[in-house]
């Protein structure tokens, strides 16, 4: 019981961080970090049930527009690419009752390419999940007080606070950005 309540707590306050809350501060250590090319597809993106619509064009751009917006805070002299994939997503609609509280979900899987070295650092691809920020508070869902824009902003910019952690993570394990 106590490993359920810990992992619903923990789930509960990365949901409750908002992605974009830090851009005004230095961006964190990666390194000899460079974003050279950020692309995003979504040839499989599946809707979730009781989702709103939105097109596959919107949710690249987006996805897109967000890690440009984190990662172009970086001026190191390697340049690395970023492969996305959104796989699938939820934005909460509307109209189903308060005491559901449905939240917003986007699932993208991630290649790192080294431009340098020629080659994938992830040779699999790192899936990541985000949830929407919590801003609304627990009780009522965001499909009541955001348009499907606004969710798959906040989404977009949860995924890329998302991507910048795993990239702190792994430099600190493998020195992906350190150079030779």
């Amino acid at each position: 019981m106590i490993r359920i309540v810990a992992v619903l707590l923990s789930v509960a306050m990365l949901a409750a961080c908002n992605g974009a809350r830090d851009l005004d501060q230095a961006p964190v250590a990666l390194g000899d970090f460079n974003l050279q090319h950020n692309i995003a597809v979504a040839p499989k993106a599946q809707k979730g049930p009781l989702s709103r619509e939105v097109s596959k064009e919107v949710l690249v751009k987006v996805l897109t527009d967000a890690t440009a917006e984190r990662f172009g805070r970086y001026e190191g002299t390697r340049n690395y690419h970023f492969g996305m994939s959104v796989e699938g997503y939820v934005l909460a609609q509307p109209g189903i009752p308060l005491v559901l509280a449905p939240k917003s979900i986007l699932i993208i899987n991630l290649t790192v390419w080294d431009d340098a070295k020629n080659k994938k650092l992830n040779p699999k691809p790192k899936q990541i999940t985000v949830l929407e920020s919590l801003d609304q508070g627990p009780v009522v869902g965001s499909g009541f007080t955001k348009t499907a824009e606004e969710q798959l902003k906040n989404l977009s910019q949860n995924a890329a606070k998302a991507i910048e952690n795993y990239l702190v993570k792994q430099n600190k394990a493998e020195r992906w950005f350190e150079g030779e």
